[in-house]
């Protein structure tokens, strides 16, 4: 595998995509990445995560240009004038017990039966704020705890079959609903995203690289799913 930071040159972009990257466009931002890999027509090689660039000294203004971190299969290349890339090789060596802190922005989601239908897949904070009236009751402190619990409660209930637990509640917030217009599709995709950041202690290392390789939960195309490690 390989880690990677993409810079985006603003200047090799249309004006319709640079809005769309600026604005945080998911679909945009996948299509983007894909020309890193020109010789690959399969399944997506990688996982992504967009953020803005933060400045790099202490004296610097914030630079508020799109920064894009990236796991993948193969190794990216460049494009000049448009896309620049640092990679490295990525083989963790992981260990049972050790903790590591991560990030990831996941899309929590379970599975809803529909008499009569296919499976349908239901936003996990959505219902958890569903049972409270709408108005004050929606911004209330025990509606935002349950949305705040039912985002707890999904991660910690699949880390086991990830390869990881939770020790300490982790931070949850950035909870976003998402409508994405993509070409010759008169509907929008829609979907939500949360962030979570706090420490995981390793219980299978093979299954939480594994786990790091496909990512994690559903919208992996549009930039969910990333789980990014570092040792505290």
């Amino acid at each position: 595998m390989f880690l990677s930071r993409v810079r985006v040159d603003l200047n090799g972009l249309s004006r319709e995509l640079l809005f769309e990257i600026m604005g945080g466009g998911a679909y945009g931002a996948h299509q983007l990445l894909w020309q890193l890999f020109p010789d690959h027509s399969e399944a997506r090689p990688f996982l992504f995560r967009q953020e803005m660039e933060e400045p790099t000294g202490p004296d610097q203004a914030p630079k508020g240009l799109p920064l894009f971190y990236m796991l993948s299969d193969r190794e990216p290349v460049a494009v000049a004038g448009l896309l620049d890339v640092q990679s490295k090789p990525f083989a963790p060596a992981l260990e049972v017990g050790e903790q590591l802190a991560f990030r990831v922005r996941a899309n929590p989601t379970v599975a809803k039966a529909v008499e009569g239908k296919r499976g349908q897949r239901a936003d996990v904070l959505m219902a958890a704020k569903f049972p409270f009236e709408s108005g004050d009751a929606r911004s209330s402190r025990a509606c935002v705890e349950a949305m705040d619990n039912a985002a707890h409660d999904w991660l910690a209930s699949r880390a086991e079959s990830w390869g990881f637990r939770l020790p300490v509640k982790p931070n949850v917030g950035a909870y976003r609903q998402h409508a994405l217009h993509k070409p010759g599709r008169r509907d929008a995709i829609r979907f939500s995203s949360v962030d979570y950041e706090g420490l995981l202690e390793v219980t299978d290392p093979g299954r939480l690289v594994e786990t790091l390789a496909h990512g994690i939960g559903r919208a992996k195309a549009f930039g969910c799913g990333l789980l990014m490690l570092r040792r505290p």
